[in-house]
C-alpha cells in the first residue's frame, strides 16, 4: 500500500463525510503525513504537515486496516496500535467515521 493510496482513500472518507469540522493528521511510522481538514463544507485531503486539532499516529498497515473495517479503532486506541495527540474527541469522531 502506497501513501498515494492510503491518502486516496481517506479523501474517500473525507468526502463521505463533508463537514468533521476539525483538522486531522494521520502520522505513519515512517514520518509520512495524511491530513485531512473538515473545517470547510468541501474537505481537503494532502500530505503537507501544518497546525491540527489532533494527530493519530499509527502503521499503515493499520490505517488500512481500520479503512477496511478489519481493525476497530477504538481497539486500536485501547491496544495501543493507535497514539492520539490533542483533541481526543476529534479522534473518537473520526473513528466514528471510519466504522460507519
Amino acid at each position: 500500500m502506497s501513501l498515494e493510496s492510503l491518502t486516496d482513500q481517506v479523501r474517500t472518507a473525507a468526502e463521505d463525510n463533508m463537514k468533521l469540522g476539525y483538522v486531522v493528521k494521520f502520522v505513519l511510522e515512517d514520518g509520512s503525513i495524511i491530513r485531512w481538514d473538515g473545517t470547510a463544507f468541501r474537505p481537503t485531503v494532502d500530505n503537507e504537515d501544518g497546525e491540527v486539532d489532533t494527530e493519530i499516529k499509527l502503521t499503515a498497515e493499520n490505517l488500512q486496516k481500520m479503512i477496511n473495517g478489519q481493525l476497530s479503532p477504538s481497539m486500536a486506541y485501547m491496544t495501543g496500535k493507535l497514539k492520539v495527540t490533542g483533541k481526543v474527541g476529534v479522534a473518537m469522531k473520526i473513528a466514528d467515521l471510519m466504522e460507519d
